[in-house]
């Protein structure tokens, strides 16, 4: 039995989790929902520059992953979307994720991201009428740019997904390395 004080404890830090990736997805199919119905279809209307010819808003859908690679195989990238939430969710629960405020906002960032393209890419936007390539194609409208060089456009959950990660990688370097049995063993006789 878990004390009361420990279960508002963590019933706190689960609806911290849960409205950070919520926030997120929903932030980010709401700007795909609302830039796609402004700006149109891709190849519809050029880019609307806010800082031109640096960054922008254009309509494009990538029907690969990151950079457009794997274009075709969006059940696979699907799959492995629904695997990874999976293994947040255990990483929290299972392996104590949830005492860390650091991983509760950056696992939340990757969830967010992960809901965010899954939506697109199960074809849950996609219209008849639309070109079949876009069927599992995920939904992106930030521009940047510097020219020559033209970053592919990106998304709200692909920023989220980033920062994620980024605050993982920070969190795998500040964490120390748990001591193997040898060493422990070594060092009380």
């Amino acid at each position: 039995m878990i004390p009361a004080r420990a279960q508002s404890w963590l019933a706190i830090r689960w609806l911290a989790f849960v409205a950070i990736a919520g926030s997120g997805a929903v932030s980010d199919l709401l700007t795909k929902h609302f830039i796609f119905q402004w700006r149109g279809l891709p190849g519809v209307t050029p880019p609307w520059w806010l800082v031109e010819p640096y960054v922008g808003i254009q309509t494009a859908v990538n029907p690969g992953a990151l950079f457009g690679f794997g274009a075709g195989w969006g059940s696979f990238f699907a799959t492995l979307s629904v695997i990874a939430g999976v293994g947040i969710f255990v990483w929290l629960w299972r392996f104590g994720a949830i005492n860390s405020w650091w991983l509760i906002v950056s696992l939340g960032c990757v969830l967010a991201g992960i809901v965010g393209n899954l939506y697109d890419r199960l074809g849950m936007w996609y219209l008849p009428e639309y070109p079949a390539e876009w069927r599992n194609g995920v939904r992106d409208w930030i521009l940047f740019q510097y020219p020559p060089y033209v970053w592919p456009n990106f998304n709200i959950a692909d920023c989220l997904l980033v920062c994620g990660a980024i605050m993982l990688t920070i969190h795998s370097f500040k964490t120390p390395a748990p001591e193997s049995a040898n060493s422990r063993s070594a060092s009380h006789p």
